[in-house]
């Protein structure tokens, strides 16, 4: 079966939505990170660069979110950073997070920048990341700080 998926800019009517998105695909993986939240951290986390943020649509119906930005690494290095991806846990495991990052690094390749992104020590999704070519630069008590070199995008 063939996957279609697609993008849209975020609404501010998709607050709701996101909110529910982020409870239900990182609950388990916060939770194994023993890391609680309330409503309102939540809620802060999604409103961080909001406008950034794109709604990943199948068959026109909004499954997740993907948030994306230039950032700057050690002094002048930028990269393109994926801040955020999500993706209800019922669409997971169906090749939609492979599509998704081959639309992230064609980007990267316009861009000429490597792609970085940080996943909790504990989330399935690292295996994800590593299967695309991601390199694992860095740990921390609660995350990976992850790379995908220019010359793995392009290859």
């Amino acid at each position: 079966m063939k996957i279609t998926i697609g993008f849209r800019a975020v609404k501010h009517e998709d607050l709701d939505f996101l909110l529910k998105l982020r409870k239900k695909s990182m609950a388990k993986h916060l939770a194994r990170a023993k890391i609680k939240l309330t409503n309102e951290q939540h809620l802060e986390r999604v409103k961080d660069s909001y406008y950034e943020s794109h709604i990943i649509l199948r068959e026109r119906k909004p499954i997740g979110l993907l948030k994306l930005g230039v950032v700057s690494l050690k002094g002048e290095e930028k990269s393109l950073h994926i801040k955020q991806l999500q993706i209800l846990p019922e669409y997971q495991g169906q090749g939609i997070g492979s599509k998704i990052l081959t639309v992230v690094k064609k980007r990267a390749l316009q861009l000429q920048l490597p792609i970085t992104l940080n996943v909790l020590l504990k989330n399935p999704a690292r295996g994800l990341y590593l299967r695309h070519g991601f390199q694992i630069e860095g740990k921390n008590k609660i995350e990976f700080q992850m790379r995908c070199p220019l010359e793995v995008i392009a290859a």
